[in-house]
């Protein structure tokens, strides 16, 4: 296999999404054509495919880009080790061998607040960031200022991102300012950290909504855009994805500011990884296929990629629980 097919190339520093000044005109004006984007996504996975050790490297690139995640009521300290110790590992060695490829890891290990400490200690070294929902996560409905002290006390933690939940009320009465305040107190209280602004798009109603949100937790300062928690009965979907990655393209050629984008929640097929890869090339360009701009929220998706790359090796189908997360 070729190797140039995934490994990273250095990075030209990035200036940081610092926001901007609220302007209303430009949200009013956010439209989406909802059938058009329908029928532009249901084709996408028809269209673009990919075979053999173009797929392979593909799916390599994938696991670079997961934000390896446990958020379950039941989490221990163990569960989390052995998470981030897969996440230091993704790919069984003899696996890379046989597709001559070096070493990699996950783009980042996401978790409750109180399991922090446990996986920064982890994860010690390895270079992988560790991520902390926050803000009420998953409804976001606690009282504001403890939404705002418990981004705080995760970076104190040593989380470096923080995956916050925005007020879906504020979106669904078309509140802007009220959504555009609170997404700058968030992004303050980051400090350093970079944010995920979480919009659950399966509660916005409609795709207009998705388009101006996105545009308004962008104009507030986030560092990615993401599009649920995992938890709504309607997560990520090729519309709502198109919908957010066109909203960070305009909003890069008019700021020059390029913000990450996350879809989250019911991805955890290899292929369905492939057509969000292949829609996020065409629609924005390989500088947006590195993992400080582009990550899966997933936990599954993991084992069935490995599971792929153990069929393209050895040309055989394992049992998927031969690929556990820990």
């Amino acid at each position: 296999m070729n190797k140039t097919a995934t490994t990273q190339l250095p990075l030209a520093v990035e200036r940081r999404n610092d926001g901007m000044a609220l302007d209303l005109d430009w949200v009013r004006g956010a439209q989406a054509n909802t059938s058009a984007i329908e029928r532009r996504a249901v084709t996408l996975p028809g269209r673009r495919s990919v075979k053999k050790d173009y797929q392979a490297a593909w799916l390599l690139k994938a696991i670079t880009c997961i934000d390896l995640t446990t958020l379950a009521g039941d989490d221990t300290p163990g569960r989390v080790r052995r998470l981030c110790a897969k996440a230091r590992h993704p790919v069984r060695s003899d696996l890379l061998a046989a597709l001559d490829m070096p070493p990699l890891t996950v783009g980042a290990v996401c978790v409750y607040h109180d399991m922090v400490p446990t996986a920064v200690q982890a994860l010690q070294g390895s270079g992988i960031p560790v991520a902390a929902v926050s803000t009420g996560f998953p409804a976001g409905l606690s009282p504001f200022h403890l939404r705002v002290e418990e981004i705080r006390e995760s970076v104190k933690a040593g989380a470096d991102e923080i995956d916050i939940v925005i007020s879906r009320r504020h979106v669904l009465t078309q509140n802007w300012q009220a959504l555009y305040d609170e997404m700058r107190a968030f992004r303050e209280a980051c400090g350093d950290a970079h944010v995920k602004a979480i919009l659950a798009t399966g509660e916005l109603g409609t795709l207009r909504n998705v388009a101006r949100a996105s545009l308004i937790c962008m104009m507030a300062g986030a560092d990615f855009i993401k599009t649920s928690t995992g938890k709504e009965p309607v997560n990520a979907t090729l519309p709502v994805t198109l919908v957010m990655i066109r909203a960070i393209r305009d909003y890069y050629q008019c700021t020059g500011l390029r913000v990450g984008y996350k879809p989250a929640g019911g991805i955890n097929k290899a292929k369905d990884a492939l057509v969000y890869l292949a829609m996020i090339k065409e629609e924005l360009g390989d500088r947006w296929l590195q993992p400080d701009l582009f990550r899966f929220g997933a936990s599954s998706l993991l084992g069935d990629i490995e599971r792929q790359l153990e069929h393209h090796v050895t040309g055989a189908y394992s049992a998927a629980w031969r690929h556990g997360m820990g």
